[in-house]
């Protein structure tokens, strides 16, 4: 039988906090509720604009108890730096609001296997969320909400 070489080689299975990724999702939902018209229909697109920047949000999907939204935030032109863009589907019964995908990952998985080919965290699910909200406080003071029909 072989023996690791580092015998604190950690073997643990990561187990995600669903407390703490239940209570992010909820401040992500209220943070999206200070700008998001009740009266929005699909298709219709909004900037969310303050001092330090602006949100692009566009509503793709609306139904009686979620909604799908995209959020973006233009960062300038740039050959290394792409603008985030990430898509949120709004849970309106529960009160929460979780990332589906992101620019960069299709679809989200709970936990990732450690390494893995892209790299991707264990907790990558929680990350991406946990960005959403860094994302959302742009919206915190917002001066202006525009809309408009697509």
């Amino acid at each position: 039988m072989a023996r690791p070489l580092n015998g604190s080689l950690n073997t643990k299975r990561y187990q995600p906090d669903i407390n703490k990724f239940l209570s992010l999702c909820g401040r992500n939902y209220f943070h999206i509720l200070r700008w998001l018209p009740s009266d929005a229909s699909q298709g219709d697109t909004w900037v969310v604009e303050e001092d330090i920047g602006c949100l692009n949000v566009r509503l793709l999907e609306n139904t009686s108890y979620t909604q799908l939204i995209e959020i973006s935030r233009c960062v300038g032109k740039s050959d290394y730096i792409h603008s985030p863009c990430v898509s949120v589907r709004v849970y309106h019964d529960a009160k929460l609001a979780e990332v589906l995908t992101s620019r960069q990952i299709s679809q989200l998985s709970p936990v990732y296997d450690y390494p893995n080919i892209r790299m991707y965290h264990r907790d990558e699910k929680y990350q991406v969320n946990a960005f959403l909200e860094e994302l959302l406080k742009i919206g915190g003071h917002m001066s202006a909400i525009c809309l408009s029909e697509s």
